[in-house]
């Protein structure tokens, strides 16, 4: 076994722990709070779903940006930064500007790194952290414990799942068989609406970052509106949370596969598709613990 694939197996408990850290943690954003969420790859992917998220509960305005893109001159009450490394450039060029002027927190896998001095408060989420170069489980973790932290500030959104809750389906999702039609498929399209649209992506990369694959992602209404024409025999559309109302008729009309785990945890259903990815990189002879052209943190010079 991979050491992705050991690393996967363990979000549950990861999640559990998150669950119990995320309620207590300080310099979270507080209800109301104008927020900003930043961080580079996956975890601009974890900003976006938890950005979404927070304003669907309610707790304020929250926007998600790649680190590189930042609006300097945009105004906030907090800025949150993921980054499991702790010494990925642009965060901590991001982190230095807004010293002294707005309040940071950043969540990091390693204490001993430069993110430790660059952020006002810094939650470390070692008990997650990875030897694989593709992020998993610290990422996941990273979501679990923001999502713990809106739990304790108030109610979730309608339908959405405590993290504990979301850790049961996990123990399914690292287990279950995956079905051999999306294994042999050609090409994914993973699909969600609202805070799940950052999960689709963040799917998508997986399978590109581990396996090479040929995938893309979008907003699940955008579906209709030109994705669906590269779907077909042997192409799976991948829905995570709600399925929209027709979606499951136009992919069967096309003769696409179509996967909607709609029970389950949004959360948990990317862990089948880290799983996917890892099961398509060994099929290749890839090794999914160092992928092509990567590193574990994106160090600038300078």
């Amino acid at each position: 076994m991979s050491r992705t694939a050991s690393e996967i197996a363990t979000q549950p408990s990861c999640w559990r722990r998150a669950a119990q850290a995320g309620a207590v943690a300080e310099g979270l954003p507080r209800p109301g709070e104008r927020v900003a969420v930043t961080g580079c790859g996956t975890s601009w992917f974890m900003a976006i779903a938890y950005a979404a998220l927070r304003e669907a509960a309610g707790q304020g305005e929250t926007d998600a940006y790649a680190s590189s893109e930042f609006p300097a001159g945009r105004s906030y009450d907090r800025v949150v930064a993921i980054t499991r490394s702790g010494t990925t450039s642009e965060v901590l060029a991001l982190l230095g500007e807004l010293r002294g002027r707005t309040p940071t927190v950043a969540l990091t896998a390693d204490p001993k790194t430069p993110v430790m001095d660059a952020a006002d408060t810094v939650a470390v989420l070692d008990w997650a952290d990875e030897e694989s170069v593709v992020q998993t489980r610290f990422a996941t973790t990273a979501l679990a414990f923001l999502r713990a932290g809106l739990e304790a500030a108030g109610p979730l959104p309608a339908g959405v799942k405590t993290v504990t809750e979301a850790a049961v389906d996990a123990e399914l999702a690292v287990t279950e068989p995956l079905d051999e039609a999306v294994v042999s498929a050609e090409q994914w399209t993973f699909l969600g609406r609202g805070w799940t649209y950052g999960l689709a992506q963040e799917a998508g990369l997986k399978m590109r970052e581990a396996a090479g694959a040929w995938t893309e992602s979008y907003p699940a209404m955008e579906y209709r509106h030109g994705p669906i024409a590269i779907t077909g025999p042997n192409r799976v559309a991948w829905v995570f949370g709600a399925l929209p109302e027709g979606l499951a008729g136009e992919v069967a009309g096309v003769g696409g596969t179509l996967v909607a785990h709609t029970a389950a945890d949004p959360m948990a259903d990317l862990i089948r598709a880290q799983r996917l990815a890892v099961a398509l990189a060994e099929s290749k002879g890839y090794d999914p613990d160092h992928p092509r052209n990567l590193s574990r943190s994106v160090i600038l010079p300078g």
